[in-house]
């Protein structure tokens, strides 16, 4: 497929510099973007077969882990926001199982796209992953799968829904709960949050919309899937420098593998 065949690019001008300065202002305004049916119903039926293939061959996994996705730190005790843990659950296919004709691949890999994110997100270069697991990912989340608070510890996320649940899933988040450049981890909101006395956004997010989000300081979660109907997402993901792997820790511990 070509570039035109899988996004909208009439309602969604992405070679347009006005357009790619309106999303990068609304990106930094807000620290999420939105772009409602960027992909076209046939590229995303398409899209939705091929997860659907290849869904017998996801890595399942569940994880406990603290909202900072950082190891325990003894210097608190464990009911602390810094220690507390939080669950992750969900099933994941790697780049290297993503078709070589797949319209995943061919948006990820199409100079007009990656020139747009890399405007709208600020960098000076995007580049994939070095390693053969990591650029595109399709993550699945059957009933009672969810995806925990957590920080990213990357700057910026790009995903887009190829199929949406009949009932809970839904992405809430908290702009700017804390400041990871000054070191400011802001405790005290973390911990209201998880004792759920502050009450978080929710994004409405629609199958085919792409989404870019800022979540390096914006906490965030997908609760508990509440149907039987897998939600399904793709991630793209990117490097600001070439051959860069993801570590083989990461690997191990998210696709079960380390190649």
């Amino acid at each position: 497929m070509q570039i035109s065949e899988i996004a909208d690019l009439d309602r969604h001008p992405i070679a347009h510099p006005d357009f790619g300065a309106a999303c990068h202002s609304e990106l930094n305004r807000a620290g999420v973007l939105v772009l409602s049916d960027f992909i076209r119903p046939g590229a995303l039926a398409a899209m939705r077969a091929e997860a659907v293939a290849v869904a017998d061959k996801a890595y399942f996994c569940t994880q406990q882990h603290s909202v900072y996705l950082t190891p325990p730190d003894a210097t608190f005790p464990s009911e602390h926001p810094k220690n507390c843990l939080v669950q992750s659950s969900k099933g994941c296919i790697c780049d290297d199982e993503i078709a070589a004709a797949s319209p995943m691949r061919a948006l990820y890999d199409a100079a007009v796209f990656r020139d747009f994110i890399r405007f709208v997100t600020g960098q000076a270069e995007l580049h994939p992953y070095a390693d053969p697991l990591s650029s595109i990912n399709i993550h699945y989340a059957n009933r009672g799968q969810e995806l925990g608070w957590h920080f990213d510890n990357s700057s910026f996320a790009i995903t887009f829904l190829i199929q949406k649940p009949d009932a809970g899933s839904r992405f809430e988040y908290i702009r700017d709960l804390r400041d990871a450049d000054s070191g400011e981890m802001n405790f005290d909101g973390v911990g209201a949050l998880l004792d759920g006395d502050v009450k978080p956004d929710v994004l409405a997010i629609e199958p085919g919309g792409l989404v870019l989000f800022r979540g390096r300081n914006s906490i965030h979660r997908v609760s508990p899937n509440e149907s039987d109907r897998t939600r399904i997402l793709a991630v793209l993901a990117y490097n600001s420098e070439p051959g860069i792997e993801l570590s083989e820790s990461a690997r191990k511990t998210f696709y079960g593998r380390l190649s």
